[in-house]
């Protein structure tokens, strides 16, 4: 399924991402970033319900200069503290800023996330290119598409949604920003169980993608590579 992942993601289509049965245990949709449309939020906000949030490369997300929002949030009442992430208890969240481009309305709109995530990976492309971006020139904060950085080493540090989208996205060659919204269940009120996930891959015609298939390639290609 890995190698249908990579193909879909190049092809601009949504994968299903889940994590793994010890994480969050959820399943996100996930699509590059670079080809969102107004359709695609449509069908996240829809059939997805979570959080529509863009994944960043690390090395991009430094060059434009994104933080983490856990850092900027230092010394105040509510800042993230290390191990309050009952999944997570040995890294701090990947959230960075909430953004909308200069040029939308209120921000929320399909259309005007569409056009703030576009923007986000052409800027994300620019930066790894040598250069020509200028990220406060066509974003204000705060808004309302969630940024994720995901962590310097991705899945060699971290192993969460923000890591192993970025990853799959080196894999495919493309512009290595990734836009996700977690599987929420309508019955339960919590994440859709991998067993919806996968009947709603199955009958959309989706590729279900694990990220314990996604570590396992990213190790192997680490091999490889040495």
């Amino acid at each position: 399924m890995i190698d249908d992942a990579i193909t879909a993601l190049r092809n601009g289509k949504f994968i299903l991402l889940y994590d793994f049965d010890d994480r969050e245990g959820e399943t996100d949709f996930a699509i590059r970033s670079d080809m969102v449309t107004p359709r695609h939020i449509l069908q996240m906000r829809k059939d997805g319900g979570g959080l529509i949030c863009t994944a960043v490369d690390p090395v991009a997300a430094a060059r434009l200069g994104l933080p983490f929002a856990s850092e900027v949030l230092q010394g105040t009442r509510v800042a993230e503290q290390q191990g309050d992430i009952p999944y997570d208890r040995k890294n701090h969240s990947s959230f960075s800023l909430w953004v909308n481009h200069k040029n939308t309305f209120t921000g929320i709109t399909d259309r005007d996330r569409a056009l703030t995530i576009t923007a986000v990976a052409e800027q994300v492309k620019k930066s790894l290119n040598g250069g020509g971006a200028h990220f406060s020139e066509s974003f204000r904060t705060p808004g309302h598409c969630a940024l994720l950085r995901a962590a310097d080493n991705l899945l060699d540090q971290r192993h969460g949604q923000t890591e192993l989208s970025v990853a799959l996205a080196r894999m495919a060659g493309v512009t290595p920003s990734i836009t996700i919204c977690e599987m929420l269940d309508d019955e339960s009120g919590y994440a859709l169980p991998k067993s919806g996930a996968k009947a709603y891959a199955k009958k959309h015609g989706l590729v279900f993608v694990e990220g314990s298939e996604v570590l396992d390639r990213w190790e192997a290609d680490k091999h490889r590579e040495s």
